[in-house]
């Protein structure tokens, strides 16, 4: 009497074993269709992330190009901080350069302003077969704006007597005030490879 009733228990187990390890494997199946996601959309966001920078960095390149070219202009010098200059021109083809290394495409790339950019991507890859249906062909999307803000601020000289102030403004230039105590007093002699390098000039960074 007691095996047949030791018996009758296992079989009634049994259904309940085979419930509970496939309700584990539907959960371990999830997780991994979870991260497959998270994946595929932290990569999207790492793309969107350099592409913006990179739209970003080239602008600097040029207003920091712009600057050095009017070294002798000095009164040129607050519109180009401010992303004003003559010559520039347009940077996103960066950006789909910085999504394509990142295996994304760009979606729109668009100047906010004169200092800002802001790209959206998608990924080239899917999402991939998972129990959620529709993974297969889904795409992740990611939006990142970079900004451009001046270090430097302008320290004019003070104006000294009208008759001599074109020969002061060829023998002097305004210093620059810049981020972290640096100030470069600048004369139009100095070698090209001790004048500010575009990062003196300028921060890039992410604008969350």
């Amino acid at each position: 009497m007691t095996r047949k009733r030791h018996h009758a228990d296992a079989g009634q187990a049994f259904p309940i074993y085979i419930t509970v390890v496939g309700g584990l494997l539907f959960l371990a199946f999830a997780y991994l269709a979870v991260g497959q996601a998270a994946a595929n959309r932290n990569g999207a966001q790492t793309a969107a992330d350099a592409a913006a920078l990179a739209a970003a960095q080239e602008r600097r390149d040029q207003l920091s190009g712009a600057w050095l070219e009017n070294l002798l202009d000095p009164e040129k010098w607050q519109d180009i901080f401010d992303g004003v200059a003559e010559g520039l021109t347009p940077t996103c083809w960066r950006a789909e350069q910085l999504a394509a290394d990142n295996d994304a495409t760009v979606l729109s790339c668009n100047a906010d302003g004169l200092l800002s950019y802001t790209v959206e991507v998608q990924t080239n890859k899917t999402v991939g077969d998972s129990i959620v249906p529709g993974t297969e062909t889904k795409k992740s999307r990611a939006t990142a704006t970079a900004v451009i803000e001046p270090r430097c601020g302008i320290d004019l000289p003070a104006p000294g007597p009208e008759e001599d102030a074109d020969e002061k403004e060829k023998e002097e230039l305004p210093t620059l005030d810049c981020k972290g105590g640096i100030d470069w007093e600048l004369d139009p002699e100095t070698p090209g490879d001790l004048l500010p390098k575009p990062e003196d000039l300028f921060d890039v960074h992410l604008a969350n």
